[in-house]
Formats: structure tokens, C-alpha cells, sequence
């Protein structure tokens, strides 16, 4: 050894020698009295030395290796290795977390407030039976081979999803063309790789769901901005903003969040657009068929197909809304013509979530619990929004009633940024208008109240209580 180093051992105590002789000469690396370079002697002397077995030394030798302290040169010995020497390393502040998406979601996985969008009712989750369902999946999942789940989705899974689609949205597919993704993000994250548009542009509604948009420049897209009007997006007006664009992202079923549905003739137009330019549509029917007030429109994935010819439009849905956003499970529906490369795409780079969430919502849609929980759904959500809009009258002006949401209108020049985050402190979480226009200057004040976690016995409170703070920040 090049440094004179003693080592004393405690032979009663529960450390094991091994730990012990380990522990010294890491502590003598770390504080520089073994430099650098210096050699420790071999593992007989050092055990002759100390009188244990050369074992001993050896496991203390090989941890001190793990931990990338000493290298072992074969006939040059076991040297120490090089590392900053004390007090000359960069001393580095440790990371404050910050959680991602801060102006978007103002906490995770915490109960959710009044007003708050795109979380299910919390007081009709179906707890019981959503249990079982997952237990039992669990148990099958774990009685399952040992081998690579298919990364398009559970075949179980797929074919429910056919089924469901064919019967509640006229989309007429097999379950070779339905891929199960993380969500709406992985849909979007799916659609563009699968299909190489980054660098190119792409449509938006505007005003339009902001983390879409978002989701399309970091995956390095162009998002466009389309002004939508009462039939929906403005399909003469997209050809006018971006004529070259490659995808159109629309929620023809009902807009967000402004909640009308695309016309017949727009989406004629859309599709027409498509074919003619070789673009793409990517329908985020986010809603399904969860439509409080009479029947929803077919999907436009529908329309496409029953049109024939060259198939243009990509389905995406999810069970966030319907069932929960815990799940983080989506799908997506591509023209058969491109089910092989989305499978190869999907096995390479986005594979579809863990199998046991899977086989628990493919027996919530072979058990039909799923259909009789959307009617549940609809007529709670209903009578919700009835609610809302009776506490609102009179009180703060109402621009639209969107899906589970209802728009509310704020004076010129409002800052509905500050009254969101104001109301989280009195349990409300409104979301504020103006970001889902990606226009400068042009975007209206408002806040989107969803409908889904009202309480009636506080709900002429919380909207007095908004009234309030606009009134105070405007």
C-alpha cells in the first residue's frame, strides 16, 4: 500500500469484517488519504496483515469496484481510482422539482375541486366493481406466460374496442387497425412519428385545447391556428392559413370547448381537403358518445369510410374522460392500409400500457358495464349542468354549454389567469379561456366550468364566490 493505513477491526461487533475493512478504505478514498493512483496491497497481505481470510478481503475489494472507488490492473494491483479531489468538485445545488405543465394542472392525483374539467364525477366512480374487475385482472395477468405482450393492446382489449365503436359511433373496424395508447397523448406522440410530419405544419381549431397544441411543436410541428364558427372548423379558412398543412386535429363531435358540432358539409370538405392535398385528419373524439342533449353525431371516421377511396382520417378516443384519467389508457383507429406500420411503429417506440389495466377495462366492455355506466354517466352530468346553469343565472354571463363544461364570459380585458388561480384557495379550479387561443392579443377572456364534481349544497356559494374575484380582478 502507498499510503500507511491502519485498519482496526471490531471482532464483536455485528458489522461483518468484510463491511468493516470495505468501510475504511472507502472512507479513506474519500477524504484523500488514499490518493489517487496509490496501490492497496493484495488481498494475502492485506488478510496476513489483519488476520482474516483472504475472502474477507476479497468481497471488500470487489464492493469497492462496484462502487467504481478502485480499478483492478491485473498484474499492476488494485489501484484507487481517479476522482475529484475534496473541496476542488463543482459544488451543484440540488434540483428544486418543479411539476411539469404548471399552468395547465395545479396539482396530481389529489381529489378533484368544483369546476374542474376532464376528471369523471369522484362521488359515482363505480369503486366496487372497478375493484373486482382489476383484481381479477391482476390475478389473470399474473397466471399469464412469461412472454412480450402484443404492443398494439391486448387482443381482448382491441376487439372490445371494435365492438364498442361499431355500435356507438358507426366506425366499422377490426381489431387489426385499433392500437391501445397512453392516452390521447400517446395517440398524438403515435400518429406523428407513424407517419414522419415533424417539421411540417398542422392544423388547430382556434380557440383549441392547449396541451394539443403544445404536444404538436414539441414534437416539432407547426401548429396553425383555424377559426372555428357555428358548423365548427373553418375548412376555406385552414386552406387560406396553411394550404400545405399535413394534419388537421379536430373534435368534430363536439368542439372544444366551445361544444359545437362540425356540420355535415364542413366535414365534407375536410375530408375532400384531405384527399386532395394527401393530408391527414386526426379526430380526437374525446367525448365518445357522452352527449348530455339528444343523440351524438357518427364519428367522422364514419364518414370516411363510408365514402370509400383513400381513407384519410385517424380515430382517437380515450377512457380519461368516461372512466378515469388514472388509467392513462387510450386508442387509436388507422385506415387498414396502415395497420402494419402502426404496429411496427408502436412496438418499436410507444407499445401499448401494462396488460393488467388493460384486461380490466376489456371486461368492463365484454360485461357491459361500460355502456350501462355511460347512461349513468349522461343522465348525472345532465342534471349537473341543469344545476350549474340555474346557479349562474344572474350572476355571471354564460357564452356556451360545451360537452361537460360550461363557458362563461368575462368583461374585456379580464385577466382569467389570475381568477383561476385565485379560486384554487376557496376549492374551485375554473379554467381560465384565453390560453386556448393561440393568437396574440386575440384571445377571450372566459373560464370553462366543467360540470362532473358539483356539489349542490355549495355550488350557489362557489359561483357567488367566482362572481366575486372577477369583480375583484377585473
Amino acid at each position: 500500500m502507498d499510503t500507511d493505513l491502519s485498519i482496526v477491526l471490531d471482532r464483536a461487533a455485528a458489522t461483518p469484517l468484510a463491511a468493516q475493512i470495505h468501510g475504511a478504505l472507502r472512507q479513506a478514498i474519500q477524504d484523500g488519504r488514499l490518493a489517487a493512483g496509490a496501490r492497496l496491497p493484495s488481498w494475502r497481505d492485506l488478510a496476513a496483515r489483519l488476520g482474516v481470510a483472504r475472502g474477507t478481503v476479497r468481497v471488500a475489494y470487489e464492493r469497492l469496484t462496484d462502487e467504481q472507488l478502485v480499478v483492478g490492473l491485473g498484474a499492476a494491483g488494485t489501484r484507487v481510482a481517479r476522482w475529484p479531489a475534496p473541496g476542488q468538485a463543482m459544488t451543484v445545488p440540488p434540483p428544486v422539482e418543479t411539476p411539469p405543465l404548471p399552468g395547465f394542472f395545479h396539482d396530481f392525483e389529489v381529489p378533484p375541486l368544483a369546476f374542474q374539467m376532464g376528471v369523471p364525477a369522484q362521488d359515482a366512480f363505480p369503486y366496487t366493481l372497478w375493484s373486482r374487475l382489476q383484481a381479477r385482472a391482476a390475478r389473470t395477468a399474473a397466471l399469464a406466460p412469461v412472454a412480450y405482450p402484443d404492443p398494439r393492446g391486448h387482443p381482448d382489449l382491441r376487439r372490445g374496442i371494435a365492438a364498442y365503436l361499431a355500435i356507438s359511433r358507426g366506425i366499422h373496424c377490426t381489431p387489426a387497425q385499433v392500437l391501445v395508447t397512453n392516452g390521447f397523448a400517446g395517440a398524438v406522440g403515435l400518429v406523428i412519428r407513424a407517419l414522419r410530419l415533424e417539421g411540417k405544419a398542422a392544423w388547430m381549431e382556434e380557440p383549441g385545447f392547449p396541451l394539443t397544441r403544445m404536444a404538436l411543436a414539441l414534437a416539432g410541428m407547426t401548429p396553425r391556428p383555424v377559426p372555428v364558427d357555428g358548423d365548427g372548423l373553418d375548412v376555406a379558412a385552414g386552406v387560406g392559413v396553411a394550404p400545405d398543412a399535413a394534419l388537421a386535429v379536430v373534435t368534430p363531435g363536439q368542439q372544444a370547448p366551445l361544444g359545437m358540432t362540425l356540420s355535415l358539409a364542413r366535414r365534407v370538405a375536410l375530408l375532400d381537403w384531405a384527399r386532395r392535398t394527401g393530408a391527414w385528419v386526426l379526430e380526437d373524439d374525446y367525448l365518445s358518445e357522452l352527449q348530455l342533449a339528444g343523440r351524438a353525431a357518427p364519428a367522422l371516421a364514419a364518414v370516411d369510410h363510408a365514402a370509400g377511396g383513400d381513407s384519410r382520417v385517424l380515430h382517437a378516443g380515450t377512457f380519461s374522460k368516461t372512466i378515469s384519467p388514472a388509467l392513462r389508457l387510450g386508442f387509436l383507429v388507422v385506415p387498414p392500409s396502415l395497420a402494419g406500420h402502426f404496429g411496427d411503429v408502436a412496438a418499436c417506440l410507444a407499445p401499448a400500457p401494462a396488460a393488467p389495466v388493460q384486461r380490466a377495462v376489456a371486461a368492463f366492455l365484454a360485461e357491459g358495464h361500460y355502456l350501462r355506466h355511460l347512461r349513468r354517466m349522461k343522465r348525472l352530468y345532465a342534471a349537473r349542468r341543469a344545476m350549474l346553469l340555474q346557479a349562474l343565472d344572474g350572476v355571471l354571463p354564460v357564452r356556451a354549454t360545451a360537452g361537460l363544461s360550461v363557458v362563461v364570459s368575462l368583461p374585456s380585458g379580464t385577466n382569467d389567469l389570475t381568477i383561476a388561480n385565485q379560486a384554487l384557495a376557496f376549492g374551485m379550479a375554473p379554467v381560465p379561456l384565453s390560453p386556448w387561443y393561440a393568437a396574440e392579443g386575440k384571445g377571450r377572456a372566459g373560464l370553462v366550468l366543467g360540470v362532473t364534481n358539483l356539489n349542490d349544497r355549495h355550488l350557489a356559494a362557489h359561483c357567488r364566490r367566482l362572481a366575486d374575484l372577477v369583480a375583484s380582478v377585473g
